[in-house]
């Protein structure tokens, strides 16, 4: 190892990412035949979110390992650099790379496992499934792959045959995490079966669980709740529309942002958004987290994010926005070709304050749901572990973190600058060209009859939230007051969701299940 390559190694290890890029571009040039520095290079350049550059580094290491490993077999280090491809987000390129990977060696559990998680991501059920099944058969005792292949198996329709690998698994000993995993992916496949009597006893049993799992235990429970109480001391409508008559470069645009509340539908609105051809939607990208860290950098003082809003002056602003779209470039580059841009991240709902002073020109669309609807659905999906996600371990927890963000909504709403539409995922569901047109003329673009058939372009494609399964298929009713299912369980939290199920005009007693007026896979929209 080259000294620039120590160098790098610590860097990275002190979290200092800037200095890293410059001593792998160092070794590599150094070293051009050493993939290794080519692919540290590549990795950190991600890290800093020039994912273009960093992205194309990775698969030239990749590729030059494929060539130097034949003779070898070894093929532990293509694997990690797939595994990286995965983590970016290219997982095409990581399925080439593991493609060739087992043509070198067969016989390793990794690299079926990883094609199995690369094609499930890309909405390749059957071959996650088979892929899958390959893993299983090279390290059969393998609990978390036995988990993993129940959820391939559910992907695919076959949810008996799931539920019975899954009751096996937890007759076995099992160590926490396995066994969290177990009974929160139970707990899914029995509702999918309708026996809605057993779902919750597993998802407690998962919540329960959590506690011994330190992804999920070390989060800090209070952050989210008083980052959301300071904005609300901080953030008002005389700070967020300091900058609202100011006149921005045309190269540094306001977005249009997607927000709402997790599980929400705001992943069905990208993709519908997304089949417009005159619109591109990043999904769940950390623009806004990345410009409120350069933010930080700007204003390094020990004070609230308001506070360094208020201290900024229109060049600070300037900057902000010009360090968004720089970011957004380096990601997507050719990609945008003069679109609509659209980011979506759904709990960017948190940072609204931010957003609206930066981007006063900026177009807010705001999904709205059933709040029993969503609060089930968070509470038996699986997520990765956040200090967002970890109140969503239990029930009350998931409740009452949906009460303090929504309540957040309700007051930054009427502070607002900005423009910004709400409407219910209900109503898309219902009727849906009607509410789509809707968003398509506050967006600013014709409505284009291509967007009906959305789940065949969300089908080819990866997609980071897990709705991604649901939203590759033609749109269907079965998730609309889903709740009524689990209406015994909601007298826990009936207290806390009344409020919203009345400011959101949703009805508090037992609803009518809304159908939609069309069959949507074979619906002829008549173009304007």
């Amino acid at each position: 190892m080259n000294d620039y390559m120590q160098r790098g190694h610590a860097a990275v290890k002190a979290q200092n990412i800037e200095a890293a890029v410059q001593y792998f571009e160092q070794a590599w040039k150094e070293s051009p035949e050493d993939p290794l520095a080519q692919a540290w290079l590549g990795q950190s350049l991600c890290s800093m979110g020039q994912n273009k550059q960093g992205l194309a580094h990775l698969r030239q290491a990749g590729m030059q390992l494929i060539q130097t490993s034949v003779a070898s077999k070894n093929i532990n280090v293509i694997l990690e650099i797939a595994a990286q491809l995965q983590h970016w987000g290219d997982f095409q390129a990581a399925l080439e790379l593991l493609s060739q990977a087992i043509k070198i060696n067969d016989s390793e559990f990794r690299c079926f496992q990883l094609i199995a998680a690369t094609y499930a991501q890309l909405n390749k059920k059957k071959e996650a499934l088979l892929a899958g099944e390959k893993a299983l058969k090279l390290e059969p005792d393998n609990k978390m792959m036995q988990v993993f292949l129940a959820t391939l198996e559910t992907d695919n329709g076959l949810n008996d045959a799931a539920k019975v690998r899954l009751e096996h698994v937890l007759t076995l000993q099992l160590n926490a995490r396995e066994a969290f995993r177990a009974h929160k992916e139970l707990a899914r496949v029995l509702d999918k079966l309708g026996h809605y009597e057993s779902v919750f006893k597993h998802l407690q049993a998962s919540a329960e669980l959590s506690n011994y799992l330190p992804e999920y235990s070390k989060q800090n429970l209070n952050l989210v709740p008083n980052m959301l109480k300071a904005n609300t001391q901080g953030y008002n409508r005389a700070l967020m529309g300091r900058w609202s008559a100011s006149q921005f470069p045309r190269d540094q645009p306001a977005p249009i942002f997607l927000l709402g509340f997790m599980r929400s539908g705001t992943t069905l609105t990208q993709e519908v958004l997304d089949a417009h051809p005159k619109v591109m939607v990043a999904d769940e990208t950390d623009f806004i987290w990345a410009m409120q860290n350069e933010l930080q950098r700007m204003d390094s003082c020990n004070s609230s994010t308001a506070e360094k809003l208020q201290n900024l002056d229109l060049k600070g602003v300037m900057h902000l926005r010009e360090f968004y779209w720089a970011r957004v470039r380096s990601r997507f580059g050719d990609a945008l070709d003069q679109r609509i841009f659209v980011d979506k991240f759904t709990m960017n709902t948190l940072d609204i304050g931010i957003i609206n002073c930066i981007f006063p020109d900026a177009k807010i669309i705001f999904v709205m749901r059933d709040p029993r609807d969503v609060c089930l659905s968070c509470f038996m999906q699986q997520m990765a572990p956040t200090a967002t996600t970890a109140h969503l371990l239990n029930w009350k927890g998931t409740a009452k973190f949906y009460a303090e963000v929504m309540t957040w909504w309700m007051y930054i709403k009427k502070e607002m600058t900005v423009s910004f539409i709400e409407f219910r995922y209900e109503d898309a569901i219902a009727e849906f060209e009607v509410t789509f047109r809707k968003i398509f003329d506050f967006v600013g673009v014709d409505w284009d009859p291509a967007v009906i058939h959305f789940h065949q372009h969300a089908a080819e494609k990866h997609i980071t939230t897990p709705s991604r399964t649901q939203v590759s298929q033609p749109l269907y009713a079965s998730s609309v007051y889903r709740w009524q299912q689990y209406e015994t369980e909601f007298s826990a939290v009936a207290k806390i969701l009344a409020p919203f199920i009345s400011a959101f005009s949703y009805l508090a007693h037992r609803d009518i299940v809304i159908k939609p007026k069309w069959d949507l896979s074979n619906f002829n929209s008549k173009s304007n």
